[in-house]
């Protein structure tokens, strides 16, 4: 049954949140595998292993109702839209792995937050979705909040060179990919017109993953040494990436059928103030001022961008 408009307006904020905390566990699953495979191997873990799981999932959708939802249509835009997603997800991916292999790679990370509000523009000239004064202003605190926790060292604060570098080049071309990925995937949604937001999502996510799959699978067997043969040893640890890289993506497709790209990476955000706080935690480390003013802008960012519209 399709969801009403007055439930979709404050659904999505929780769909999202357990898109964060699933990335969460996608990402220190990932951590300890790029060390054992290396990045690309890695990375295609994601999509390779978590393909079952999205399938699965659009059978459960499928078997579990009364009534079977109609079949949707795939036009040529709903495709070229997943396709637009998928492509620049991996070079986001990539313009990161190139940064990371620079020095000052704090001035890439720092310009990387800025993709919330390079969503914000992509969306309003591909998809004509203008936020609202709220919600341009919960972007506007928001990154400001992440931009003053993930600031680089002093010395490369104050540094022209730095911050004309071709690492912040790097950074500033990470959050446009990933931003034109989000806009990518909220495009395929609305395309596609599917019966409810959970089966936008699961064909959203089974699409993407097996052409991310497909072409990153190719590079990594023809272009790597090993090819894909370090990927079939470390399988359980593969799995628990592939299954909750899947279900962090089904849960962000689904958030992309329910709201406006710009709005659900905005509170996607979140994520950095659970990953601060627990590596905070663990390291028993005091917060500066600067961190503590980008932690309450960050949170007044995230309140304001789950009032807008209601």
């Amino acid at each position: 049954m399709p969801l009403s408009t007055d439930t979709l307006a404050w659904l999505w904020v929780p769909v999202v949140l357990f898109a964060t905390l699933a990335q969460t566990a996608r990402n220190t699953a990932q951590r300890t595998l790029t060390q054992e495979l290396g990045t690309l191997p890695a990375t295609l873990v994601r999509f390779l292993y978590g393909l079952p799981f999205a399938a699965l999932w659009l059978a459960l959708l499928y078997w579990l109702p009364d009534q079977m939802p109609a079949w949707p249509s795939f036009s040529a835009a709903y495709l070229g839209w997943i396709a637009l997603g998928a492509f620049f997800q991996i070079a986001g991916t990539a313009f990161l792995l190139l940064a990371m292999a620079e020095r000052n790679f704090a001035v890439a990370v720092t310009l990387s937050k800025t993709e919330v509000l390079q969503v914000a523009l992509f969306a309003s000239v591909l998809l004509h979705e203008l936020p609202t004064p709220l919600a341009l202003l919960a972007m506007v605190v928001a990154t400001l909040g992440v931009l003053m926790l993930s600031l680089p060292p002093r010395g490369q604060l104050l540094s022209l060179s730095a911050w004309a570098s071709r690492p912040a080049l790097y950074g500033l071309a990470c959050g446009a990919s990933f931003a034109i990925a989000s806009v990518g995937f909220r495009g395929a949604a609305l395309a596609l017109g599917a019966e409810t937001p959970w089966l936008s999502g699961a064909w959203g996510v089974l699409i993407a993953q097996a052409l991310q799959t497909l072409g990153l699978g190719a590079w990594v067997a023809l272009r790597t040494e090993k090819g894909l043969a370090p990927l079939w040893p470390a399988w359980r640890l593969s799995l628990l990436a592939g299954s909750m890289g899947a279900a962090a993506s089904l849960a962000w497709f689904t958030a992309y059928a329910m709201q406006g790209a710009a709005a659900v990476r905005t509170l996607g955000m979140v994520e950095v103030v659970f990953s601060y706080l627990v590596s905070r935690r663990l390291l028993s480390e005091s917060f500066t001022r600067p961190e503590k003013i980008g932690m309450v802008l960050m949170l007044v960012g995230l309140v304001l961008i789950t009032l807008q519209g209601v």
